[in-house]
């Protein structure tokens, strides 16, 4: 599973980072790293960027980069 399909709300470990893309080391600096917990919170209209919190920050991600992240969803047994 990629960043990209998370769902509004959703927890996420990253697990693995293809830094291949344009701009995804710059993501990497802000902290989408492998073992960072992110939440997808929201988007702009038509879905693009997305609105992910990591370590507390709120940073938009292009769709197009978000499938270099590689997650596995966390669930909250609540």
């Amino acid at each position: 599973m990629t960043l990209k399909e998370l769902s509004r709300g959703q927890l996420a470990r990253i697990d693995e980072v293809d830094a291949r893309q344009p701009g995804v080391v710059r993501l990497m600096v802000l902290g989408l790293i492998e073992g960072a917990e992110v939440q997808y919170e929201s988007s702009a209209i038509g879905g693009d960027p997305m609105e992910i919190t990591v370590f507390g920050t709120a940073i938009s991600v292009r769709k197009q980069q978000a499938d270099c992240f590689r997650i596995s969803p966390i669930t909250t047994n609540v």
